[in-house]
């Protein structure tokens, strides 16, 4: 984290800053998450998004 703070510019507002971190933060979740075998198929995200579209249309 010291290493990406140090890589910023010297005028950054803070809004930026926690931004910055916040994406950092979620990037190691994702990376932490492949490294554990946490991940979905092309095929599963594809069976799900069409489950969320069929709830959806139910719900009009």
């Amino acid at each position: 984290m010291l290493k990406l703070v140090r890589h910023m510019p010297d005028e950054i507002d803070i809004e930026e800053l926690i931004y910055q971190l916040y994406i950092r933060e979620k990037l190691a979740l994702a990376e932490a998450d492949i490294a554990a075998g946490r991940t979905f198929s092309t095929e599963e995200v594809r069976a799900q998004a069409a489950e969320w579209s069929r709830q959806a249309q139910g719900q009009r």
